[in-house]
């Protein structure tokens, strides 16, 4: 199916998703400066297995094995639904649950694109799962049969942290959900400890090796994030986060779920339509007060210790993201989770099983009947994966290209000649003027380059590329540009640049 869409070219692939397993793997990153604006700085681990298969093989064989890892999230979301599930035929029901949860508005949009917010989703359901279909041994096995467990489970979650750091708050409710499932305080503390120590294993194995990295070459195992507190000098002591979505008022952190249930607008970039995540919020909420308020039902439909398990990891998850990103994106695991999460509330009312099960029912009808998805943003899929027509360069050997705006353009440098060192002089990680490190480092590399330069850039930015060649003392020639073409974006601006003058301080 993935294949049938189209390849993705979203903003982020064309910006770093194909550039940064090239430079790390052809040896890249000190030869360049922010190609990538602050995705240049991003763990390449989790980009590099698709850009190897789609620099190998056909793209078409490259998305349908990405998809194949996509669609894999309904086995772990299966075995939740087979475990929890009280009802006749189980097995069918949970075939039924978890093929609804991969029908989401946002899940069905990134199908076969590299956000791989889908994938990290396979880890995390899979350690969820783990704990919940062994929850009893968790509950009352011995300890270190729980310990064991715990710890296994810890390690996809915590590999799914390290390959994409904006998993974390899953990580948190991870911790909280291995608390809740019942037992006593032996059990509850070694499992704790175990699946803390698992994360932190998963965590150092594919985060470890590139935080000491970072921390090394910039001060900041994070960079540039977070630099507020780092402090590394090669950046601006700024968070560096994309803080446009996240609400500073209480009555909108409360509505929110229900806000961007309206409109995607509120939390994400990506268009979508789908209220699941928006109904599992409001009965979440709601469930805690009937359960207080009210009298329990002997027969629920879904097994008290598991609901109140994935509950919780859901709940803490959210709020945690609320806090730190609110971009819907991150959490496409609780819509791909959010009719799990539907069943596993309304079967914590005081109602029978017949009304769970119908208005269970009900619920997810509405939601799939009222969701609306795009699969914009693609293009036909042909070989290469990447096309890039470059005009020739006569010293190759002796030519630096300097990019400038905000224009994505990471994905051309692997066509590029690879001796042609690529500096980015503007953009949204540094700016003529910023008083960086980086920048200081950027100018000395113009400076002290003494062959043809080339400015690249989008045609709609040429007022800003020429401000920012002016500052380093260039002027372009817009009679001798050229374009680059390829079949992703452009076409892009490629001028000679000449020195005018010597470059501003």
């Amino acid at each position: 199916m993935v294949a049938a869409l189209g390849k993705d070219y979203s903003w982020d692939f064309r910006n770093y998703h194909w550039y940064i397993p090239y430079a790390f793997l052809n040896g890249r990153m000190d030869a360049n400066i922010a190609v990538a604006h602050q995705a240049t700085y991003y763990n390449p681990f989790l980009d590099i297995p698709f850009y190897i298969l789609a620099t190998h093989l056909h793209a078409w064989m490259a998305l349908g094995i990405l998809g194949l890892l996509q669609g894999a999230n309904i086995v772990p979301l299966y075995a939740i639904a087979r475990s929890i599930l009280r009802v006749e035929n189980g097995r069918v029901v949970a075939a039924a649950l978890s093929l609804l949860c991969m029908t989401g508005s946002l899940t069905i949009h990134l199908a076969g694109t590299t956000y791989y917010d889908n994938v990290m989703s396979v880890l995390i359901l899979s350690g969820l799962a783990v704990i919940i279909v062994y929850r009893r041994q968790l509950q009352s096995g011995t300890l270190l049969e729980g310990a064991a467990i715990a710890g296994f489970s810890g390690l996809l979650v915590g590999s799914a942290v390290g390959l994409k750091l904006p998993e974390a708050p899953f990580a948190l409710g991870f911790a909280v959900s291995l608390l809740i499932i019942p037992g006593d305080w032996p059990h509850r503390t070694t499992r704790f400890l175990a699946g803390a120590a698992g994360g932190a294993g998963g965590l150092a194995v594919f985060a470890g090796i590139w935080m000491i990295k970072m921390a090394h070459l910039t001060g900041n195992p994070l960079f540039p994030y977070f630099n507020e507190y780092f402090r590394s000098p090669l950046a601006l002591h700024a968070s560096y986060r994309d803080l446009r979505f996240i609400p500073r008022h209480l009555d909108v952190q409360l509505l929110f779920p229900l806000l961007f249930s309206i409109d995607w607008r509120v939390a994400d970039d990506l268009p979508f339509q789908d209220i699941r995540v928006g109904v599992a919020y409001i009965l979440i909420v709601v469930t805690p007060l009937l359960r207080i308020t009210a009298p329990k039902r002997a027969c629920p439909i879904i097994d008290p210790p598991a609901a109140w398990a994935l509950i919780g990891f859901s709940a803490i998850a959210y709020l945690a993201w609320l806090k730190v990103f609110a971009i819907y994106r991150y959490i496409l695991l609780l819509e791909i989770l959010a009719p799990i999460l539907i069943a596993a509330a309304i079967s914590q009312w005081p109602f029978s099983r017949r009304v769970q099960l119908v208005l269970t029912g009900s619920l997810l009808l509405v939601c799939v009947a009222t969701m609306k998805t795009s699969v914009s943003g693609r293009m036909p899929v042909t070989d290469p994966y990447v096309q890039v027509a470059v005009p020739p360069i006569a010293h190759p050997d002796h030519t630096m290209i300097l990019m400038t705006g905000i224009e994505p353009m990471g994905y051309l440098a692997p066509s590029l000649p690879p001796q042609i060192p690529i500096i980015r002089i503007d953009g949204w990680m540094i700016q003529p003027g910023d008083g960086s490190e980086l920048t200081r480092e950027a100018r000395k590399r113009v400076v002290a380059f003494h062959g043809d330069l080339f400015a690249l850039f989008k045609g709609a930015e040429i007022v800003r590329s020429r401000d920012s060649l002016r500052a380093y003392g260039l002027a372009m020639e817009p009679s001798a540009c050229r374009n680059i073409v390829s079949n992703l974006g452009g076409p892009y601006e490629f001028c000679p640049v000449i020195r005018i003058s010597s470059p501003a301080s």
